[in-house]
């Protein structure tokens, strides 16, 4: 690989360049392009819970069928999600996005070829090790692509457009399931729909970042000189890049689990996607199936927890107006003591009009929390870290629901049903006492970027 000559160039951190660029077609481009691939990531990742009582019905599974192969699937989130953030630093951005949303597009649709209940499970086992590991480089690509001063409300806008994917999957399955015995299997093939993702590939570059990352200035140059053009030609003369940073190319590794630099935010950001997964999932799955054990019809129930769900996309809206106008680490700290408070007092009622105000409540501030989180958790690395520390502690919190549901039947069975929203809500206590007292604040470091015109410091390059 031939570098360049110019010693200015192989200094110059591309952070520094991007940061100052005007929101740009490229830019909005990506967006679409993203939420394109999160829409049916978000399609596909509740697929199994939609198709799973008729699939029951006709290959005579029980429960534990049920859970098991639910449970596997999270396990398959985290193998994913950590594969994935290996390959992105030696692959790069670009073509791990690529790999990952191909791999999940075809496991659906083996999914539709499915012949049992084991087959079922390593089906959605590998397909939501793609969705996970997708979710991952998607995060860490619009983290380097996006100015600082703007990245927080772009990724809420990409969740925004992707988790409608969730309310359409439901309609479709509504309507084609109970259309004959296997039916179901066209859910799948709606699933594998993210495969035209493809199709936007031309459209989207490697990060230069990885690329300077790994020694590879000219093509980060390249990248760079192609996007300041097009931004150039849109808006005019673009403002002066601030002075450039030395970087080093690093070879990617687990070399860097030993760096204090990157175990400490592992560990915070770990614990916020445990009590994130924990209290999602565990409301999200569970809310239904204890109301209508506690005498609420099925019927209702199910109806209840659908105009909930209306405020998910909601949730995402809200987080797009104040991720970049405020520290991410307090709006999470508020979005999350929220959520504990909505879904607490969502357990103590049955007055149909408050469960759905509560319940709507909580769907509107965790996928807010959710958004903010994504664009919270890679600012806490540089570039060698930030795919593989975003990976780990994302995967960690999938992990955590294989056992979470073990432990709120457990909870439910010995205790009661308030017990299990006592549950949830101290998990969301947890995990905003730990942002609170522990994590990073980096609103600061993105307004001096953006007033400095783009000059990152070097623990957030």
């Amino acid at each position: 690989m031939q570098h360049s000559a110019n010693s200015a160039d192989r200094a110059t951190n591309s952070a520094n360049r991007l940061d100052r660029l005007p929101i740009s077609r490229f830019h909005k481009t990506t967006m679409v392009a993203l939420a394109f691939a999160y829409f049916f990531e978000f399609a596909d990742i509740n697929t199994f819970a939609i198709t799973a009582p008729k699939v029951r019905e006709l290959w005579g599974s029980d429960v534990s069928h049920i859970a098991y192969v639910t449970s596997l699937s999270f396990v398959g989130m985290f193998i994913g999600s950590v594969v994935a953030g290996a390959m992105a630093d030696r692959l790069g951005r670009k073509r791990t996005l690529t790999l990952t949303t191909t791999w999940f597009s075809v496991w659906s649709l083996a999914t539709v070829f499915a012949w049992d209940m084991p087959s079922m499970g390593l089906f959605r086992v590998l397909t939501s090790a793609g969705l996970s590991a997708m979710t991952v480089v998607a995060v860490v690509y619009i983290n380097e692509f996006y100015p600082r001063a703007k990245r927080g409300k772009f990724q809420a806008y990409v969740i925004m457009i992707g988790i409608c994917g969730t309310p359409v999957t439901n309609l479709i399955a509504a309507f084609v399931v109970p259309m004959g015995e296997q039916t179901w299997r066209l859910v799948y093939l709606w699933g594998a729909m993210g495969v035209f993702f493809l199709l936007f590939l031309r459209k989207l570059v490697e990060s230069p970042q990885w690329l300077e990352s790994r020694g590879r200035h000219d093509e980060a140059e390249a990248v760079l000189r192609d996007l300041e053009g097009r931004a150039a030609a849109e808006h005019g003369e673009l403002p002066v890049a601030g002075a450039p940073v030395a970087t080093t190319a690093t070879k990617p590794g687990l070399g860097v689990l030993k760096d204090k630099k990157f175990l400490v935010p592992t560990i915070l950001l770990s614990v916020l996607w445990i009590t994130q997964t924990i209290g999602f999932f565990g409301f999200s799955s569970w809310a239904p199936t204890l109301l209508a054990a506690e005498g609420v019809s099925v019927e209702d129930s199910i109806f209840f927890v659908a105009l909930t769900t209306v405020g998910a996309p909601l949730g995402s809206f809200l987080a797009a107006q104040v991720t970049d106008r405020f520290e991410r680490k307090w709006c999470l700290v508020v979005f999350g003591l929220v959520i504990a408070g909505s879904g607490l007092l969502y357990g103590l009622t049955f007055v149909p009009a408050l469960v759905v105000v509560f319940g709507f409540t909580v769907n509107l501030f965790e996928r807010g929390y959710t958004s903010l989180a994504y664009a919270y958790s890679p600012e806490l690395y540089d570039t060698r870290g930030r795919s593989l520390g975003t990976s780990i502690s994302y995967g960690v919190g999938r992990l955590s629901n294989a056992i979470g549901p073990l432990i709120i039947a457990g909870l439910y069975s010995g205790y009661g049903y308030r017990t299990v929203f006592y549950f949830i809500a101290g998990t969301w206590v947890v995990g905003a006492l730990a942002l609170a007292l522990f994590g990073p604040a980096t609103r600061k470091i993105r307004m001096q970027a953006a007033s400095e015109g783009g000059t990152p410091t070097p623990e957030s390059a």
